[in-house]
Formats: structure tokens, C-alpha cells, sequence
């Protein structure tokens, strides 16, 4: 026994790595993706020109060595306001999906703890699910009005209920779990059972959510900013951005055409990552993908 121990393979930390890229490429290259895009347009700014900084005699400029992706209306350089508009995206985009995804933890937590004021909140985010969530946020930022919080605000409420279901439906198949029941058998308060037995359980669940909520929160926020209802001029979006070229589509297309892929590859990408990442932290689904890749094996080996 001894002899086998010795002699058996042990699993360094490379190999580990490896096993990892191998099993998960989607999710090694949108993360690394993602990564990327959000180092660029954070660190970018400072050694770039002011981005509000107007030049009219250069205006309308088309894309150059000193301009790179050229110069709008008022002879702002569009690659400076484009870093800059992304740190001010991407963190609306993370504010709003880290307040819902909290906000939704903690309502499905007690939802599915609390089996009578779970049937009520539950009814309640059903009603709250059936409007659909860009008409919902267009109204709260009318009445509230344009800016920042407004849409922090609106975005945050309409994005808690879908986190608050899926971590309902993970909070009623643990309380059924052995070491739940013990723990209230054994005298621990409620508020510590869900804190200390369930609340990690569902952390996994939650960083999930978090990527796959923020591929609508980039939408909506450049879709509120884009109807003049998020974050108004001259602070730069990526949804102003689009509004302030529209007029120019024609004639200088660069000023819609860079924001608009910027915000369509970030949400593409929000999309894959949360979808390969599910796959890793669901064991049902890891579970389908191996009987896949099996699958796949044996077709391989018959030819």
C-alpha cells in the first residue's frame, strides 16, 4: 500500500493549469478578452488627449496617425472620448450588475429560507418579470430623469428579480440537505444557518449571474444613454457616443461604427464567458459537457 502511494502520479500545479485551458478554451479567451478591453480603456485615458478638449478647425476628421479613429463634430478626438466613454460603461455596467446581484442574493436567500414571505416576494418579482425590462427602465429614467443614479437606480430594480428567482431555486434544494437540517436541529438561529451552510453554497450561482446580468446592463445603459436617458454629455458613453454620430452615418460612419462594435464584442463576449463559466461551477452541467466530450471520443475512434 505504502509502495503505491510512493510510486503513484502525483498532479503539480502546470499540469492542473493545463487540464484547465484544455477543458475550459472558451472561457480562458473571452475572460482573456474581456480583460483586455477593460485594461485598455482604464489605463488609457491619462496619456491620452483631454477627451471634452473641442478643436473646430480639425472637425469631422477621418482616421489618422494622430486622430485613430478620427475627430467628431466639435474636433474631439474620438479614441480619447472612446477609453474614456468605456471606463464610464464598464463601470456603470459593474455598479449596476454588483447592486442587483446583491440586492437579488439577498431576497432569494430570503425567499427560500422563509417558505411564507417567500410565496409573497415571489409573486411579486412574477409581476414585476412580466414587463419587459428596456420599456421598465425607459419609464423609471422618465419620471426619475437622466443621470447617473437615475439609472443606477432603474437598472438595479429591474435586474434584481431575475437574480432573486435563480438564487430562490438554489436556496430550496439546500435546505433539504443534511447539514442544513442539522444545523437547525441543533439550535442555530436562522440568520446563521443561511450565512454560514448557505449563503457560500450560492456564491458560485451569484459570480454567474454576475457576467451574464452584465451583458444586459451594457445594453440598457447604451440604450438609455443613446435616447438621451442615462448619463448625459459631455461625460462619454459608448451609447452618447452612437446618438452623437448618428447624424454623421453617412458621411463619417467611424464615429457610430467604433462604439457600436465595442458595445456589440463586449456583450458578445459577457455572453460566452457567462455561459462557459456556468458550465464550470454547475455540475450538471459540467456532467453534460464530459458525456459530450465522450461522445464525441467514441464517434472519433468508430472512424
Amino acid at each position: 500500500m505504502t509502495a503505491d502511494l510512493a510510486t503513484a502520479p502525483t498532479v503539480t500545479a502546470p499540469t492542473r493549469v493545463r487540464s484547465f485551458v484544455r477543458r475550459n478554451p472558451t472561457l480562458i479567451v473571452t475572460g482573456g478578452l474581456l480583460v483586455l478591453i477593460t485594461l485598455v480603456v482604464m489605463l488609457l485615458p491619462p496619456f491620452l488627449p483631454d477627451p471634452n478638449a473641442a478643436d473646430p478647425v480639425n472637425r469631422l476628421q477621418p482616421p489618422s496617425g494622430e486622430h485613430l479613429m478620427g475627430t467628431d463634430k466639435y474636433g474631439r478626438d474620438l479614441f480619447a472620448r472612446w477609453a474614456s466613454a468605456g471606463r464610464v460603461s464598464i463601470g456603470m455596467t459593474m455598479l449596476i450588475t454588483l447592486c442587483s446581484v446583491g440586492l437579488g442574493t439577498f431576497i432569494g436567500l430570503v425567499a427560500g429560507y422563509f417558505a411564507r414571505a417567500g410565496t409573497v416576494i415571489m409573486r411579486v418579482v412574477d409581476a414585476w418579470m412580466a414587463f419587459p425590462s428596456i420599456i421598465l427602465a425607459i419609464v423609471f429614467a422618465v419620471v426619475v430623469g437622466p443621470g447617473m443614479m437615475s439609472e443606477l437606480l432603474a437598472v438595479t430594480i429591474i435586474f434584481t428579480p431575475y437574480t432573486a428567482r435563480i438564487i430562490r431555486s438554489r436556496v430550496l434544494g439546500l435546505t433539504t440537505r443534511t447539514y442544513v437540517k442539522a444545523a437547525r436541529v441543533s439550535g442555530m438561529g436562522p440568520w446563521k444557518t443561511l450565512g454560514v451552510h448557505i449563503l457560500p453554497n450560492t456564491l458560485p450561482l451569484a459570480v454567474v449571474q454576475c457576467v451574464l446580468l452584465s451583458a444586459g446592463a451594457m445594453l440598457i445603459d447604451g440604450s438609455l444613454s443613446f435616447l438621451g436617458l442615462g448619463i448625459s454629455p459631455p461625460t462619454a458613453t459608448w451609447g452618447n457616443m452612437v446618438a452623437d454620430g448618428r447624424t454623421y452615418l453617412q458621411s463619417h460612419p467611424t464615429m457610430v461604427i467604433f462604439p457600436g462594435l465595442t458595445i456589440a464584442l463586449f456583450v458578445f463576449l459577457l455572453n460566452l464567458t457567462g455561459s462557459a463559466l456556468r458550465a464550470f461551477v454547475d455540475p450538471r452541467a459540467r456532467m453534460l459537457l464530459d458525456q459530450q466530450r465522450r461522445q464525441r471520443r467514441q464517434r472519433r475512434s468508430r472512424r
